[in-house]
């Protein structure tokens, strides 16, 4: 009689990236993470970015007499050896390896430029305090003062990183976390979090797989685009509004369809000029020329919580309309009912975070979009799912964290006979076809009954 022998190596278990339970406003009111970068290590609270791949982290010089006392802390900078830090302090750290002063772009088609202080140093996802913090040494960090990128962030994009002084390009941090089995596939989910839900509903990212409890199951996979910065892009084939000043109505006409890229680098959702007119006329709002800005003054901020509209982005495998492959995301007035303050202004005032793009490069979902979507993302298949995030009346449930497997190990396991993964792809349309059957028992059943 045969046996099976065990497996050499062991999947590993999912990331769940524990939220720092504060909230960053400058342009909104955001969830951000901890990272510690250096030896000793230094934190910072940041976002997350769908585009980029590396940790970037305050610059000292970023922020300067000029500029508010608690410049820093509003830029994420938590203390450093007990007392308060102005940014990283490379001199401080023993294992920083410096590369040099290069161009920060990955927001260039958006306008968004600087130039960052780029080297390679430990960099952990968590507390410095926390036992589950992840980390890896000699990562990619950019050490940036340009206020166009206000806040640090850390990259869950898996493009590697070129430099005229060194000799190969440099992977990504996710990258890196599955080519040394820390993660169990290059994947990885996020949602954005809601200031306005229940009491505070913060974000949530997994790496290597994704929460269940977070999103309402969806059916309709997304194929990478062909531009690998612009990878997350989806159809957006209509917006259509409720209880706007004009009642009911369409921001898209039937030929205004357009294909955007899903970004939480930026704050905003980039929209066509005409769109932008429309939401302009629809919302009462004030364009700001100076700040690119749509403002909302105190009057017609009071309307449009009485009104409580709210605004319904029809996605799609294309920018044409569909009636199959197609999901609705659904998003409260609370969710683009936002205040934006220092270094745009000198006081907080209340905008609308929608932004006009030059042309179709810069047409882009940020994050006031992904505080009511759920994205789960699997490089390895080339493949994405957007659904709608879950805010039950109940609470928040406690996680069920699903890993993500490699296609890798899923060979191997029909090699040797064992359990088999799930693609990114299969995730929300099993959770749906479970829900179809199970409400089919449950009436086969009471039929079955009544007989």
């Amino acid at each position: 009689m045969a046996h099976l022998e065990p497996r050499a190596t062991t999947v590993p278990a999912p990331y769940v990236a524990s939220p720092s339970d504060q909230w960053d406003e400058w342009d909104g009111s955001w969830s951000t993470f901890l990272i510690n970068v250096g030896t000793p290590p230094q934190e910072f609270r940041v976002i997350i970015s769908t585009a980029g791949g590396e940790a970037w982290v305050p610059h000292p010089q970023g922020c300067t007499s000029s500029d508010p006392d608690d410049c820093p802390e509003l830029r994420g900078v938590n203390p450093f050896d007990g007392a308060a830090s102005a940014g990283f302090q490379d001199d401080q750290s023993s294992t920083w390896d410096a590369i040099g002063l290069y161009s920060l772009d990955l927001e260039e088609r958006l306008g968004f430029s600087g130039n960052g202080s780029w080297g390679l140093d430990r960099v952990a996802l968590g507390s410095s305090q926390a036992d589950d913090q992840l980390e890896l040494d000699s990562q990619l960090v950019a050490l940036i003062a340009d206020k166009d990128y206000f806040m640090g962030q850390f990259g869950v994009g898996i493009q590697p990183t070129s430099f005229s002084n060194t000799a190969e390009p440099i992977h990504a941090f996710i990258w890196n976390l599955k080519n040394q089995t820390k993660i169990p596939s290059l994947s990885f989910s996020y949602t954005a979090g809601a200031p306005y839900r229940l009491t505070k509903v913060p974000g949530n990212l997994v790496l290597g797989g994704y929460d269940s409890t977070r999103f309402e199951p969806s059916d309709v996979t997304f194929s990478f685009a062909e531009d690998d910065a612009q990878a997350l892009t989806v159809g957006v084939q209509s917006i259509t509004t409720s209880d706007s000043l004009m009642g009911v109505a369409s921001l898209t006409s039937a030929s205004q369809g357009y294909l955007s890229y899903i970004d939480s680098t930026t704050s905003h959702v980039w929209l066509p000029r005409e769109v932008c007119d429309t939401f302009e006329d629809l919302f009462g709002l004030t364009y700001d020329e100076d700040t690119d800005l749509y403002l909302v003054n105190d009057t017609m901020h009071e309307q449009l919580l009485d009104m409580n509209p709210t605004l319904t982005f029809k996605l799609g495998t294309s920018a044409f309309t569909q009636t199959t492959n197609t999901t609705n995301i659904v998003l409260p007035y609370a969710a683009f009912d936002l205040q934006v303050g220092y270094p745009a202004y000198s006081d907080k005032r209340n905008y609308f975070p929608i932004r006009r793009g030059a042309n179709d490069t810069q047409y882009a979902l940020g994050r006031a979009f992904l505080q009511e979507a759920y994205l789960i993302v699997d490089y390895e298949r080339g493949n994405f799912t957007v659904a709608q995030a879950s805010f039950p009346d109940s609470g928040m449930p406690d996680p069920e964290v699903v890993t993500i497997r490699s296609p890798d190990d899923e060979d191997d396991d029909a090699a040797d006979g064992s359990g088999s993964g799930i693609s990114t792809g299969a995730i929300a349309g099993i959770a749906v076809a479970a829900a179809v059957l199970l409400i089919a028992a449950l009436a086969a059943f009471i039929w079955w009954k009544r007989r």
